[in-house]
């Protein structure tokens, strides 16, 4: 049952990700309604581009070396291709879904590509910080949500809120650290927005 679960699990999770690499060139995205999106891939993109230019290398360079075994070939040709179109894929997902703001219903929305996905009421949030950390240690009741081994933005919660990771498995969260392209903007319109969220 278990595994019929996981399975099912990551056939969603390619399914979001397709979904993202026909809303990424279209320049469309998702869930921002009419709140307001703050992205978190500039950053990124160079590293995922890096990897699926090796990719692509080493895919034209397997294709040379399994010619004199045609099955293995295809085999081996599918599966890089399509770990090609995974990593592009992921990108795409980083893209066309950021952080939403949105006061009219009270939330932050913190995203990181198809795996996070956490909606933080604004009366919840105590404290907000810019606040810039390379390195990020697991601890009881905090989330980091890194791009590129970082985060720039701190959130310290009222109470918690509760996180549920890829596989299903749910932990509440007081300290929530994201990263954001344009961190003061977020921390400025968070400020801005919890005093209408509180009233």
């Amino acid at each position: 049952m278990k595994a019929v679960r996981g399975a099912g699990i990551l056939v969603r999770h390619e399914l979001r990700l397709m979904v993202s690499l026909v809303l990424w060139p279209a320049r469309r995205t998702h869930g921002v309604g009419g709140g307001s999106a703050f992205g978190y891939a500039r950053g990124h993109g160079a590293v995922m581009f890096g990897f699926a230019f090796v990719c692509v290398v080493e895919t034209v360079l397997m294709s040379v070396l399994l010619l004199d075994w045609p099955t293995v070939h295809a085999v081996v040709l599918f599966l890089d291709v399509y770990t090609i179109v995974i990593v592009v894929a992921l990108h795409a997902a980083n893209v066309v879904r950021p952080h939403v703001l949105d006061p009219d219903s009270g939330t932050l929305r913190i995203r990181g590509a198809v795996h996070v996905d956490l909606r933080i009421p604004l009366e919840r949030i105590a404290s907000v910080r810019r606040e810039l950390r390379l390195s990020h240690e697991r601890a009881d009741g905090e989330l980091n949500v890194e791009v590129g081994s970082q985060t720039t933005i701190t959130l310290e919660l009222t109470e918690p809120v509760t996180h549920v990771a890829f596989f299903g498995r749910r932990r509440d969260v007081r300290v929530v650290r994201f990263h954001a392209d344009e961190p003061d903007a977020l921390v400025r319109a968070l400020a801005m927005g919890r005093p209408a969220a509180q009233a």
